[in-house]
Formats: C-alpha cells, structure tokens, sequence
C-alpha cells in the first residue's frame, strides 16, 4: 500500500483552530460526521472500500512528531495545553466506519467530537487520491502543467492592469479535493515561486511549514453548527458561537463564516460589538456579488470603515471569478481569494464533489441553511423547517 498521507499536519489550519476551541470549551460533547459524495461519473466509490479501509488504518498509526508539535507551537494563536493535548492524540480506528450502503459509499466518524472532528479532511483528501490513481497519471500531470502555467501568465497579466486601493490576494485551499499530494505540493510551490506577490499562502499545514508560507484559516461550518446543540437557545446559537471565538482568539484569527444559516441571518446577529471585534467575513455559498454587497451595506450602517476590513471568499472559485469579484469590490474593501479544486485538481479529468459534515451532535441534529440550496445537508427535516422558521428564512422554492 502506498500511504496517501504521511503527515498529520496535511490537514487545513482551521481544523486546528477548531479543534483548540472545542477542547477548552466543550471536550465532552459527541458527534457525529458523514462522507457525501454528490457525484461520482466515472466508477463508484464503493470500488475503493477496501483501499479506504487499509488508508484509515495507516492514518491510525500516526502520531504527531516532536517538529511538528514545535511548528504547531510556535503560531502565537495555538496554546501549550492543545499541544500537549496532540502529543498524545492518536486517531482511534473504533470511531470511523466504512461501508457500502445500496451501491454508496458510506464513511461515518462518530465518537467524542475532539476526537472525531479531525477525520474529515483527512478522509477527504484519501477519498480524492485513491480515486485519481485510477486514471493516467503521466497525461494528468502534463495537462494540470499546462494550465498551472496558463495560470501563472494569468496572474502576471492581470497584474499589469490598473492599480487598486487594495492588493489582489490569493490562497491555495484545495487539500480536501487534490488531484494528489504530489501535486498539491508542486502546485503551491510553483505559485509561490513564480508569483509571490498575489500567492499570499496556503491552508495546508504541512505545504505552509515546509515551504515557509502563511498557514490560512479560521472556522469552518461545524464549528458554528456545534452550537445548535450545547445547550444555548437556537436563536442564539450564531452569538454564542462567535463569543466564543472571541474569548478564545482574543483577537487572532478573526474572518468570521457567515452561512450557517445564510447570510441575512447571520447579519442580524452581527452587530457593532461583533463588527468591530472580528476583522472579516468569509463567503462560502450563494451569489458573492450580492453577498458582498450586503456585507459592505452592513459595514456602512454600523459607520464602520469596510477599508479596514476584509472579505474573503472561497466558494468555487477560479480566477476568471476572482478577478471578477476584485475588479467589483478593490477599491471599497480588503479583500482575499481561497481557491481549491481549481488550484490543485485542475487535470483535464471530471472532479468529485465530496464533503464530510457534521450531522449530529449530543444526539440532536444540526443543519446549515446555506444561501445555495443545494449545500443544505440535515436528513431531520422537523429540524430544518424549526432552524428556518426560529431564523426566519423561507424555503426554497422545489
């Protein structure tokens, strides 16, 4: 067996971060997280059970070393008593099940949530690479070459045209979705390389310590979808997430994700206080123009200046749609681009569409009310029309 992953650092930052929070606030919690895939056109997924298997074995063997618990030490926002926490973490193979489920592939983690919570982009990234070895590496390579060096002349033509108040601010977020660690590896470091002055970092924490790049994230959606079910009012739970975040970070860290229940909602909880506190927005569903423009709309009513703030966004993006989005918003806000797939599976070949969420926690469901239909994931439907009518967001039309 060829190991996918050799480094438990090959995981996004904001699992980390994450992780941190749920530690000190809420280690006992339990949950729950279940493997979609939403499309799969070439074979199925069920093919690769076994390989599956053999991979989260491997992945159960690792530890984190003694550099890379320094490395993790050394970023002023990661705290003594979380690394000692990881000198001894281990992933436990009892905590996460693979099977065919009526010909789909069905990966589900389930245990204490500081203990679960990490798997997922791990799993992901296994899912992603077992699958593309099954294809032509060697005609892969060559096209995902030629379009990274289209991308490159890009970016130095974009580059050329007129400057804007604000700086053009790229970041690779594609370890969940990569063609493979190769060329994970090798995307990165040619971007950094060859166009340093937009290629801002990564949110792989291993490519980030090894090529000497920023390490990239905050949160992500399970960490505000936690506070569905610890015990605080519904209504509430987007507040109690963010107060959180706050009095974790103290300062540090501060984009916060505005979709779990879609953008209008999550604006009526984020006041003058949160506003002030938090340094931006990150956008991850429905329309990034109108969102944006919302986002800025609210900035100016609370007479905050949007020039000290920052909007980022990272839901399917390519180029052509950030250099859309920069040449709209530049001149009124800071702004930042996390692109994935079409960073490090840019091949010629037709990508999976693979998440791994968080479904329940402490035995209640939870849900995302995303602004695109299409990323709600919640099977409890008594729990979603609850979250719509508590947060007031109407359904979508079928």
């Amino acid at each position: 067996m060829q190991p996918v992953l050799h480094s438990l650092l090959e995981t996004d930052l904001y699992k980390f971060t994450m992780w941190q929070a749920m530690l000190h606030r809420h280690p006992q919690t339990q949950a729950e997280y279940v493997f979609i895939c939403r499309n799969a056109r070439d074979y199925p997924l069920t093919h690769l059970i076994a390989e599956v298997n053999e991979q989260l074995d491997h992945l159960c063997s690792l530890r984190f070393t003694h550099d890379e618990l320094a490395y993790l030490g050394g970023l002023r926002f990661i705290k003594s008593d979380f690394v000692d926490f990881l000198r001894i973490f281990q992933f436990q193979r009892d905590f996460i099940t693979v099977r065919d489920n009526a010909g789909t592939l069905e990966i589900v983690a389930r245990g204490p949530q500081v203990h679960v919570m990490a798997f997922e982009i791990h799993v992901l990234a296994i899912v992603n690479e077992l699958y593309f070895r099954r294809f032509d590496q060697a005609t892969a390579l060559a096209e995902g070459r030629r379009r990274l060096a289209a991308k490159v002349e890009m970016l130095r033509e974009f580059g050329r045209g007129p400057a804007r108040r604000h700086p053009f601010e790229l970041f690779d977020f594609g370890v969940r979705r990569r063609f493979s660690a190769e060329w994970h590896r090798e995307v990165v470091a040619t971007l950094a390389r060859e166009v340093p002055e937009y290629f801002k970092g990564t949110s792989c924490v291993l490519l980030a310590r090894d090529l000497n790049l920023v390490p990239i994230g905050t949160m992500a959606h399970e960490f505000m979808q936690t506070y569905q079910a610890l015990g605080v009012r519904l209504r509430d739970f987007q507040k109690a997430a963010l107060e959180a975040w706050v009095q974790e970070y103290r300062g540090d860290l501060g984009v916060a994700l505005t979709d779990v229940v879609g953008m209008d909602a999550f604006l009526a909880d984020f006041d003058l206080y949160f506003a002030k506190l938090f340094d931006g927005l990150r956008h991850d569903s429905g329309d990034p123009f109108v969102w944006g423009e919302k986002a800025l709309a609210h900035y100016a009513k609370l007479r905050i200046d949007a020039n000290t703030k920052r909007l980022v966004f990272s839901d399917g993006l390519d180029l052509h749609k950030a250099f859309a989005l920069y040449n709209h918003f530049a001149d009124r806000t800071q702004m930042g681009f996390g692109i994935g797939t079409h960073l490090t599976n840019d091949v010629g070949l037709h990508t999976l569409h693979i998440v791994m969420k968080l479904t329940q926690c402490n035995g209640q469901p939870v849900a995302k009310l995303s602004d695109s239909p299409g990323k709600i994931l919640c099977d409890d439907q008594t729990f979603l029309a609850y979250l719509r009518q508590v947060f007031n967001v109407p359904t979508p039309a079928p």
